[in-house]
Order: C-alpha cells, then structure tokens, then sequence
C-alpha cells in the first residue's frame, strides 16, 4: 500500500484535483466507487478571495472520507504557507502543491507548471509550506515548462529533500498542455531518482492501460483525471484490476443512472438550484459521452433550468436507452 505521512491508502489509485470537476459532491461519489485517494479542486493562495463563493465551496469537506487532500495554488512562498495553515484549520488532512496546472490563467499568474521554470522559487515555495503544516504535503508536477527544458528529475528530487511525501507528475511538459504522446520514460526516470511515491498521470483511461503504465514506469501508483468525467467508477474499477488482475464489468445501465441521478440530486443540493442546474449540465455530458445511443439528450438536458425537469429527463433517458440495450 502506498503511505503518504501517517495514511496508508486503500489502494494505488488516485483521482487527480481538477479545476470545474473534483468538488465535493464528484469526490464523494468517485471515494464511495473505490478511489483510494481524492483531492479537491485547486484553491487559490489569494487570501482577499477567501470569502468568495467559489473558494468557500472549493473548501468544504462535509463528511467527506479521509485523508482529505486539498490542493492549493501560488507563487508567493508566505502566501502559500498561509494558505496551507489555512486549510488545515479548515480541515485538510494533506495538503497538495499544484505545480502542474498549464491552463494559461494560472500560468500568467506565475502559478501552476509556469513554477517548474524557477527551481529557486520552487524550493522556497515547497520549504515555506512543508514548514508551515504538520500534516503531509504532497506535490503535483509536468515533467517541465517544455521539451526543451525538461527538469522533472530535478524537480522530483528537490521536493524529496523538500519533504515532500509524496509526487504526482503528468506526462507531458507546460508547453505540451494535454497534446503528443505521455512520457512515460521521463515518468521512470522521475521514478528511479526518489525514494518518496509517485504517481503516474497522463492519459490513463482503463484498468489495463494503468498496469501497463505501472509496469514501464515503477511508479507506486496511477492518478486518473478526464477519464473518470462521467465514469466515477473508473478508479475503483483499475484499483480492483491491479489487486485481483481481473476487469470488473462496467456497472450495469440501471446503476449508471441510480448513480447519476444520486450525483445530479447532490449538485443541485451542493450548489442551490441556479448553478446546481448549470454545473450539472457538464456532468450530464460526460455521463452521455459513454452512452453508445445519446440521440440529441444532450442538447434537450443543457435547455432545461430547473432541478425537477433535469431529472425527469433522466427518467426518460434511462427508460429509452434501456429500450434500445434491450432490442440491440
């Protein structure tokens, strides 16, 4: 099992932090399906946009499983530190280091993977907040800004001296963002230079494609982020493949949507029915994009605006597309 300060995971198989996908409702439900660890949206290190909206319920853990891993993001050592106590007090278990976010936004804000160009800072950044908590601080890294200055063996090792507990690294450089192919060797090289766990990320999207990353890399375990949208099972599935070496069928249509039903009633209770409505439209989409008969469902959930017809819709979604399984 993999140990990250005094955890000791269920399983090798994490839920990566994504921004717009991992709250707590989304984190719950993949937790409850057998991911054996999940972190929470990226939150910022900005203390003036603590009291926003957006950050309070990027911070909320209710009843949420433990450890409870909370990802913050920044460029200002003090800051950070701050924000780590910050969440602790708020109850964070693990506090998790984004430095491999590429999204432009929070690159322009010398945030995110634009750190890994900066080794200096990251040192500063990575001692302020391993200083400031005494719960474990876990990191998560690309592989560097770009091909061209690809440091991710440096980096890996800095946040091992650091005191980082454990490493996550997507496959690709900043520049990269989520195109080309995932370097697997650099994530081997990363790998063979550390002693602390590290998970492997970057386009993992079934039970046999993680243990053949697992196998070629070494790494102590796989962190699994866009494929899961839609498949919140998908973690508990490749945790249970890698303990058993057998591939748990996908859950049957009935279960899919008792989930997404479940999943779409807690959005709208998490959020209230106005951005409830909203958030739940991209979910929906993704639950579809698995469906091999989604007719225009899509189009007619994203027309609806209240909580009672989306989930009518779903009814009628699930009894038409159990009608077509059964006549296939």
């Amino acid at each position: 099992m993999i140990q990250v300060g005094p955890y000791s995971l269920p399983n090798r198989v994490a839920l990566a932090p994504m921004a717009g996908v991992t709250d707590l409702p989304f984190r719950t439900l993949c937790a409850k399906l057998g991911a054996g660890l999940v972190v929470s949206e990226m939150i910022t290190s900005d203390p003036s946009l603590r009291t926003s909206r957006k950050t309070q319920l990027r911070s909320r853990h209710d009843n949420e499983a433990t450890p409870r891993s909370v990802q913050i993001a920044g460029s200002d050592p003090a800051r950070m530190a701050e924000a780590a106590r910050y969440n602790v007090d708020q109850g964070a278990q693990i506090i998790d280091i984004n430095m491999g976010c590429p999204a432009k936004k929070v690159c322009r804000k010398a945030a995110g993977s634009a750190l890994l160009a900066d080794e200096a800072l990251v040192a500063d950044i990575l001692t302020a907040v391993v200083t400031a908590v005494t719960v474990p601080v876990t990191l998560k890294i690309r592989t560097g800004s770009s091909p061209e200055a690809r440091n991710g063996v440096a980096i890996a090792q800095l946040a091992e001296r650091c005191g980082i507990a454990a490493l996550a690294v997507h496959g690709r450089t900043r520049a990269c963002a989520f195109k080309g192919e995932v370097e697997y060797d650099t994530l081997r090289a990363i790998v063979d230079a550390i002693d602390i766990p590290v998970f492997a990320n970057g386009d993992i999207d079934s039970a046999e494609k993680a243990a053949a990353v697992l196998d070629h890399t070494g790494a102590a375990g796989v962190m699994i982020g866009r494929a899961a949208q839609g498949q919140p099972w998908l973690c508990g599935q490749i945790a249970q493949y890698l303990d058993t070496g057998i591939k748990p069928e996908a859950p049957a249509l009935a279960t899919q949507f008792a989930l997404l039903e479940q999943h779409i009633r807690d959005l709208h209770a998490f959020y209230g029915d106005f951005m409830g409505v909203r958030i739940a439209r991209k979910h929906m989409g993704w639950y579809l994009q698995h469906q091999t008969h989604n007719s225009d469902f899509r189009r007619q959930f994203n027309s609806l605006s209240t909580p009672a017809e989306q989930l009518r819709l779903i009814t009628t979604i699930f009894h038409t597309l159990s009608n077509k399984e059964l006549a296939a």
